[in-house]
């Protein structure tokens, strides 16, 4: 078969979205299937079988920023990729963002599957309500990622969605080396904004103990001002944004893995990406998590925003190793369940339900 998956999100900026279509392209080829990702790049593609459609532009959504190329030149690359790559089906994630995967929409070149990602709101939904229906009601077949991400979509674009887990490349995870740190050690990855909670943790760390370290790997436009004000105290160690090799060996090297975003999260594939480096887990309780752990067995959550509640978390798993011994048994079973590789598989079923 031969399959074409768009992200409409640079392959170059790290993002949950991005790393899901590359790891999804890698499964399918796997299954002999002939497998091309179209999507933007600002730099050197970072896989096989990805065809650049040009440099991004930041857009606010959701509270973050989003990689996006809405730009024409964007749009007559992807349109002539399709037309070359004569796709027998076509997985548009986030479909109605704004870019390649909204002209696919328009030009409609094989039956078309869409993926619904984004949980909470999104704006483009509210302004534009007829536009946003029209482009939805152009695809073949929905999946939402999660219970979250589904009502989203529904309230704004009405239709049904089929539910379908993201999913992590558990072998990847398992056979990689670690990092290791010499101290008990808290990492943190992600975009640094409101929304992702850092300040939480920068926050929680305050009443840990002196002897740990935390690994803070990302960016963004809260660095400055968190640096400034909690970059006094020597346990941190700020990475800035790390590649997918090194942000897998400190899943591995790290003693806890934290999560303590506020909102916007519709699935937690970070928290199983910990789970089957085998680290512990803490993370919020938000929507999006519990999607993927399990409170008190693959992972402990905590109120979001309460930054007492967390350091009573970490603490606890750090001094207690048989509570976090059994945290990543779980862990580890946990993260089977969502694998890629049976994920792909699920695709592939409706990949040819379509064809027929």
């Amino acid at each position: 078969m031969r399959i074409g998956l768009i992200c409409p999100y640079s392959l170059t900026m790290p993002g949950g979205v991005q790393s899901q279509v590359l790891a999804l392209a890698r499964a399918l080829r796997r299954r002999s299937h002939a497998v091309r990702v179209l999507a933007p790049c600002d730099g050197p593609p970072p896989d096989a079988g990805v065809t650049p459609l040009g440099l991004s532009l930041p857009a606010s959504t959701n509270g973050s920023v989003a990689p996006v190329a809405p730009d024409p030149s964007a749009q007559l690359r992807v349109i002539r990729a399709m037309r070359d790559e004569a796709f027998d089906v076509i997985h548009l994630h986030e479909p109605l963002a704004p870019g390649p995967t909204t002209t696919a929409l328009l030009t409609r070149p094989a039956p078309l599957i869409g993926t619904f990602h984004a949980a909470g709101r999104s704006l483009s939904y509210e302004l534009m309500p007829k536009a946003v229906r029209y482009l939805a009601a152009r695809l073949d077949d929905r999946v939402a990622v999660s219970e979250d991400a589904r009502e989203l979509a529904m309230r704004h674009l009405g239709g049904e969605y089929g539910m379908l887990f993201n999913g992590v490349e558990v072998s990847r995870y398992r056979q990689s080396p670690a990092h290791a740190s010499g101290s008990p050690t808290v990492l943190f990855v992600g975009r640094h904004e409101e929304r992702k909670g850092l300040q939480v943790l920068l926050e929680a760390v305050k009443l840990l103990p002196a002897d740990i370290r935390v690994w803070i790997a990302g960016s963004g436009p809260e660095t400055q001002r968190l640096k400034s004000a909690y970059g006094g105290d020597p346990r941190l160690e700020w990475l800035g944004p790390i590649d997918e090799a090194d942000k897998t060996a400190r899943l591995r090297g790290a003693d806890v893995f934290c999560a303590p975003s506020l909102f916007g999260e519709s699935f937690g594939i970070v928290l199983l990406e910990a789970m089957a480096a085998g680290t512990p887990v803490v993370a919020s309780d938000i929507g999006g998590y519990a999607n993927a752990s399990r409170q008190g067995r693959d992972a402990l959550l905590f109120p979001a925003g309460d930054h007492r509640a967390l350091a009573e978390a970490v603490g606890g798993l750090l001094a207690d190793r048989r509570k976090a011994a059994e945290l990543v048994v779980s862990g580890n079973d946990r993260a089977d369940e969502f694998s890629m590789d049976r994920l792909a598989e699920l695709y592939l079923q409706r990949y040819r339900a379509l064809l027929r």
